[in-house]
């Protein structure tokens, strides 16, 4: 089985499987969070071509007297955090997966502005469709450094086989279900990606 058609097969069937779930998430975000109830964000994917991420929204719209956003931690109510630590907020990813713009596994798709701080070695990564999960996600996450991620990620784009990706996505249920590593983006933790000579 090739690798798109595994990412199809499977998608379309966790679709089916958890769509009580996502049936749940969307009347709680509408009624909790507000609406629209999905977050679209245009992140790089395959060959750097561009693409629309579309995650359940985790934050409200609140703004102070001034008419500005407040911070991050202001606008993210207890549901949001919970929707961040279950990791429900990736489920949509499953619609990207269908579509073709991203795989089950592979390299996290990251923000556009990080491309031009790319090594030649680094930039790798993009070779492969972007994942919802990948092999940097079971092996430290946010505790490790950007170089130790892209080194991951790199090394999952020049390993990568089916079976990796089941090994993969079966670690990633455990952590998911212990909740290692799930608090926070890691652009969050680890600050923006500045290149390798900052």
């Amino acid at each position: 089985m090739t690798k798109r058609l595994f990412d199809i097969v499977v998608s379309i069937i966790a679709l089916l499987i958890l769509s009580p779930i996502f049936a749940f998430v969307i009347f709680q975000v509408s009624r909790k969070l507000g609406n629209p109830v999905f977050f679209k964000q245009t992140r790089p994917g395959l060959n750097g071509m561009l693409f629309e991420i579309i995650k359940f929204r985790t934050m409200t719209d609140e703004k102070d007297r001034e008419g500005n956003l407040l911070g991050n931690k202001e606008r993210t109510p207890a549901f949001g955090v919970f929707l961040r630590n279950s990791s429900l907020d990736e489920l949509p990813e499953l619609w990207n997966v269908v579509r073709g713009n991203m795989s089950l596994v592979g390299p996290r798709p990251l923000k556009i502005e990080y491309l031009e701080s790319y090594s030649e070695h680094q930039r790798k990564r993009h070779n492969v469709r972007p994942g919802i999960t990948g092999w940097a996600q079971i092996n430290g996450r946010n505790a490790i450094s950007w170089e130790e991620r892209f080194d991951m990620d790199v090394w999952y784009v020049e390993n990568k086989t089916v079976w990796l990706d089941v090994k993969i996505l079966f670690l990633t249920v455990i952590k998911v279900i212990k909740k290692e590593g799930v608090d926070h983006p890691i652009d969050e933790v680890k600050g923006r990606f500045k290149g390798n000579n900052d």
